[in-house]
């Protein structure tokens, strides 16, 4: 039979690249969008969930239990970016990203572990980003984020292993997708004390995802994770320079650390 494959935030990016790939394989794939109707002429169904509802969480995964009748594999990749420096970045938008990043990544896992411990099978990937490893200069929210769940996927593959689930992260370096458009950028204020660096950084941060590597890879890497029977808990997808960066943090002293990526961020 066909493994059904659920990924929120299907609609677009990453998402979108690996639900094609993952239908050419073959497999059944639910994609997941918030206006679903607004999209037209998709390679895979395409179903609403919102991340930050719980009502359309339970609705959308309902839906595919109902016409499939388990769901085999989820992928939660629904995410938002933020950039701005910590004192200027309203806190409220801070928790914003946290209820979408972090919380609602937990809400989707909590809604699909229930069918998975029925079918005392079930492989659940969460993308985090090669960024979660490291706190990058106004990318501290982001960073933390995804940090956080790398570490909370690190404690439910324990907990939940003795149901036959297992539970992984996807960590993406710098990809060619919008997801420059759906940040939420914290403004360049004319009075503040990171005005400059934080503009430098923008520009940089913007060049390197329309300079990044094909989503393509994320789909070629999620399949062969997919179809492995003993699958790590961490993966990467990047650039080498991307992936080095996470060993040299693990060997280099804090400080010098540090140095190389103020010098990198031209801080």
């Amino acid at each position: 039979m066909s493994k059904i494959v659920l990924i929120t935030g299907g609609s677009s990016g990453i998402g979108k690249s690996v639900g094609e790939f993952l239908t050419n394989k073959g497999y059944t794939v639910y994609g997941t969008s918030r206006n679903p109707k607004k999209i037209e002429n998709y390679p895979f169904k395409l179903i609403a969930l919102d991340v930050n509802d719980i009502d359309t969480i339970s609705t959308a995964i309902a839906t595919v239990i109902s016409s499939e009748g388990k769901i085999d594999v989820l992928i939660n990749n629904a995410g938002m970016g933020i950039t701005g420096s910590i004192e200027d970045t309203p806190t409220d938008e801070m928790r914003k990203i946290f209820d979408t990043n972090f919380f609602g990544a937990i809400d989707v896992m909590k809604a699909v572990l229930p069918q998975m411990r029925k079918q005392k099978s079930g492989l659940i990937i969460n993308i985090t980003s090669i960024a979660g490893y490291m706190g990058l200069p106004f990318r501290g929210i982001y960073s933390a984020t995804k940090g956080a769940l790398e570490l909370v996927t690190e404690a439910t593959s324990m907990e939940v292993k003795n149901f036959g689930i297992k539970v992984v992260t996807v960590a993406p370096g710098d990809f060619a997708t919008n997801i420059a458009s759906g940040r939420y950028h914290t403004p360049v204020f004319k009075d503040s004390a990171y005005k400059e660096t934080y503009q430098q950084n923008l520009d940089l941060m913007d060049s390197h995802v329309s300079g990044g590597q094909n989503p393509i890879e994320m789909g070629e890497e999620i399949y062969k994770i997919i179809e492995s029977n003993n699958p790590k808990i961490h993966y990467k997808v990047g650039d080498f320079m991307q992936k080095f960066s996470i060993v040299l943090k693990r060997i280099l002293p804090d400080r010098m650390y540090e140095k190389l990526l103020m010098n990198h961020y031209k801080l």
